[in-house]
């Protein structure tokens, strides 16, 4: 059930009992997105943004109705009247997470985008042609990213500052097996409703986002257009809503795991700040525990580099075929 690497539980172990440094940045005057913020994690995000003095939170989600009792929870933890705007978007939807993107184009400013929607699910489904867990946590994720990437370049411009651009991955990424590397199509073998592996498919997931945003970092970089701070970071092992979908045994696991060692879900929202406030110093970067650490020996390995080129290749033809010319934003 478990793929775990040599010194992995330890590690893990050692990070879960961290008291992490609760977040004090000023936010005053930002424009913030948080996807997946009607529950959990985002949730608890989008409230540390508010106390913090942002002129604006989005929360991102599916359900109007779970945002606005998000919202309306969120104001009243934190006096913070006329802050919080609930916008909808489904990301197992291409179109939905177009037409998300091109309110956001009105906005005055922009100054950070939190990706942290994101699902597990044990069984195999599929939306917009393509297994759900890999439409949803990667190929949405990095439509989003890419679609955004123009008004987060204005406000660079507009106020001499870097905006941020935060993906949310998992420590999970370690266990993952990634056995269709090798396949002359990724997508193809990620597809296939026979697959063996649905099983790794959120810890892959994870990695995949990790890759991508270690190549679309640099090129980024190589554009010459103004700065955007891309990260990725993980939460930790969490109090949230991400194994719902979980059956047996993996669901009692999770149960006992979560009272045992699991973070609180306020706790496990301060790393979400934490990445959207970091610095160039995260650009590019895997955080854990709130700042820079290195991501899975696989990813730093010759393997993992010839993996995350080929995946990356392989992405950015399929954004290209959603939203031609998507590319160009890079």
């Amino acid at each position: 059930m478990f793929n775990l690497p040599n010194g992995f539980v330890s590690d893990f172990l050692v990070s879960q009992f961290k008291a992490l440094p609760f977040p004090e940045t000023d936010f005053s005057g930002q424009t913030i997105i948080v996807t997946g913020s009607n529950v959990g994690l985002g949730r608890e995000a989008a409230r540390h943004f508010v106390r913090l003095n942002a002129t604006k939170v989005i929360i991102a989600c599916r359900s109007i109705d779970q945002g606005e009792a998000a919202k309306k929870d969120i104001e009243t933890s934190t006096k913070g009247k006329g802050t919080v705007e609930v916008w909808q978007v489904d990301l197992s939807s291409y179109e939905s997470v177009k037409q998300f993107c091109a309110k956001a184009q009105r906005l005055s400013r922009l100054d950070a985008v939190v990706e942290n929607a994101g699902i597990a699910t044990p069984k195999y489904q599929q939306a917009e042609g393509m297994e759900l867990t890999i439409t949803v946590n990667v190929i949405s994720t990095f439509l989003m990213a890419l679609l955004l990437l123009p008004k987060l370049r204005e406000h660079a411009t507009k106020f001499n500052a870097a905006p941020r651009l935060t993906i949310v991955a998992s420590d999970a990424h370690e266990q993952a097996k990634f056995k269709e590397r090798n396949a002359e199509s990724i997508f193809k073998a990620l597809g296939d409703p026979k697959s063996k592996y649905q099983g790794d498919r959120y810890n892959l997931s994870k990695l995949l986002e990790i890759l991508t945003v270690r190549e679309l970092a640099p090129a980024m970089d190589a554009s010459g257009k103004p700065k955007v701070i891309l990260n990725t970071l993980t939460p930790g092992f969490c109090h949230s809503e991400l194994m719902r979908h979980a059956v047996f045994p993996l669901n009692l696991l999770g149960w006992i795991g979560k009272r045992l060692i699991g973070r609180s879900t306020e706790m496990g929202s301060r790393t979400l700040v934490a990445a959207a406030a970091a610095g160039n110093e995260s650009h590019g970067k895997y955080m854990t525990d709130c700042v820079v650490r290195e991501p899975s020996k696989f990813v730093r390995s010759v393997d993992g580099e010839k993996a995350q080129k080929k995946f990356y290749k392989e992405l950015l033809g399929v954004l290209e075929s959603i939203e031609p010319g998507i590319t160009r934003n890079i």
